[in-house]
């Protein structure tokens, strides 16, 4: 009989688990509404479809030194220059990387030195080296018989 009493209060305990979890079912979260800034990207994803603007070495070089200029006579900031240009600042460092290494080619202005001269140098230098590890070597032995004497060791 005891048996029965608790099958009969594991029935009640469980219709009272089930009413108190039927409100929790209630209590569900409807769904965010799509935000409005949606429909833009939408319509900017159309834009990045189009064909990208290829510029000429030409208008590449008028643009850099359109900035230049404006940026060398105070109307404007770098930033702003670059805008103004219609485009990107990365744009702009691209270009300009690029067009930097041939600048410094041409006003470098200095002859290359021969190979001849070079292994010269390097001969010469190989040579000094060898001499002054033979002087710290020879300095080395010297101090550690110092210290050994000093120590009694030989």
């Amino acid at each position: 009989m005891a048996d029965e009493s608790n099958t009969g209060s594991v029935a009640a305990a469980v219709a009272t688990d089930a009413e108190m979890k039927a409100p929790t079912a209630k209590k569900r979260r409807l769904s965010r509404p799509q935000k409005a800034a949606a429909e833009p990207v939408q319509a900017s994803s159309k834009a990045s479809a189009a064909k990208p603007r290829r510029y000429s070495e030409q208008e590449k070089s008028e643009k850099l030194k359109l900035i230049e200029a404006r940026v060398a006579e105070g109307k404007s900031t770098l930033k702003d220059a670059i805008k103004s240009a219609g485009i990107s600042e990365q744009t702009y460092y691209h270009w300009k990387g690029a067009t930097k290494p041939v600048e410094l080619k041409d006003t470098k202005g200095t002859k290359p030195v021969p190979a001849g001269d070079e292994l010269a140098d390097l001969v010469q230098l190989e040579e000094e080296n060898q001499r002054l590890r033979k002087l710290l070597a020879e300095k080395l032995r010297s101090e550690n018989a110092e210290l050994r004497k000093r120590l009694g060791l030989k």
